[in-house]
């Protein structure tokens, strides 16, 4: 068993840089772009502070189109947008481009959902203050609603994983297509279950130190 894991130990470390590469780019996507449209989706919801129910509408169709399509399908369906952005369709900074796509919408999601857990009565006092509504956002909603949004970018990079997987379809590579590629295709059985293994452990770690941190920062 170790033998056949050794044997192929250079093209694992570099599965795993590439998953690592997929992963990193789309949770920066998820943060610089999704943060901001889940924001103006709790925004522009009836009651708030921005409310548009025009807007709000049409952000929400796009979220929930881009969640609800099956990613596979997504990935192929991205192929002239991704070869018209990167210049090509084939390769792990391709692969990056629908990866991100989904993160921006399913963080955005999340974002709003953590918002939603703000009580009203936090908003209402930033605003008797003379807060702006940047002042808003910043300073009182991102402040109490932290720990709900460490979680939510938590859970968004365990999904970016298990995204990334697939992605050998396009020349992604990722661990996931490396233990199809050297453990399933070739009949190596070991070698595949160390590439799971690999991910279970990658994701644990990812989940504890997520969880941590939403912990310290909850303060209520």
């Amino acid at each position: 068993m170790f033998e056949s894991i050794a044997k192929y130990e250079t093209q694992m470390w570099q599965s795993i840089g590439e998953t690592f590469v997929m992963v990193g780019i789309s949770i920066g996507a998820a943060l610089l772009l999704g943060l901001p449209l889940g924001t103006l989706l709790y925004l522009c919801r009836k009651g708030q502070l921005y409310e548009n129910r025009t807007l709000s509408l049409v952000l929400n169709s796009i979220v929930n189109v881009i969640r609800s399509f099956p990613f596979l399908l997504l990935v192929v369906a991205l192929i002239p947008f991704t070869r018209l952005v990167v210049g090509t369709a084939i390769g792990t900074l391709a692969a990056t481009v629908p990866l991100s796509i989904v993160a921006i919408a399913y963080y955005s999601r999340l974002v709003e959902q953590s918002l939603l857990e703000v009580p009203r009565g936090t908003i209402e006092a930033a605003l008797s203050m003379g807060a702006s509504l940047p002042g808003v956002i910043f300073k009182f909603l991102y402040v109490e609603a932290r720990s709900g949004l460490v979680l939510g970018l938590t859970t968004s990079t365990i999904s970016f994983i298990s995204f990334s997987t697939v992605m050998g379809v396009v020349g992604g590579g990722g661990v996931g297509d490396f233990a199809i590629r050297y453990g399933y295709q070739r009949y190596e059985t070991e070698v595949m279950i160390y590439a799971i293994l690999v991910m279970i452990v990658l994701v644990q770690l990812i989940q504890f130190t997520g969880s941590t941190v939403a912990r310290l920062l909850d303060k209520r």
